[in-house]
Order: structure tokens, then C-alpha cells, then sequence
């Protein structure tokens, strides 16, 4: 099973919110579908499948994501 992650963002940007999920578990994705928006202040991304495959279960629905790689 693949994760999906957060792209690397700025240093500035400490946090962010899943804005939309476009995908739904048990849903069919091809490679470089959207599957979810990741919403900052400063910018809404786009986050692909890196992969074709069957989306198993979504951990996050509308709750913030603190992004702890900075350090």
C-alpha cells in the first residue's frame, strides 16, 4: 500500500488543511490524478496519484495537517 504525501512546501509554511478530497476510498485512480487539495495560506496544491490504483482509505478529512519536516 502507497501513502499519499504532502508535497514539500516553503519553509514558511508550517501548516496546512485538506481543502478537498477529489477521490473517495474504493475509487479506481490512474497515474497523476487528482486525489486531494491541500489548502495554506499562501497556496492551494494539487496532490496526484503516483500511481494507478484502488484508493484503500482516507486518514484526513478536513482537519489540519502540521508539517513537522522543518528542523
Amino acid at each position: 500500500m502507497k501513502e499519499i504525501k504532502v508535497p514539500v512546501l516553503p519553509e514558511s509554511i508550517t501548516e496546512a488543511t485538506v481543502a478537498a478530497w477529489h477521490k473517495k476510498p474504493g475509487d479506481y485512480v490512474e497515474l497523476d490524478d487528482v486525489i486531494v487539495e491541500i489548502e495554506t495560506d499562501k497556496v492551494v496544491l494539487e496532490v496526484p496519484a503516483e500511481e494507478a490504483g484502488v484508493l484503500v482509505k482516507l486518514q484526513l478529512k478536513k482537519e489540519k495537517l502540521y508539517l513537522s519536516n522543518r528542523y
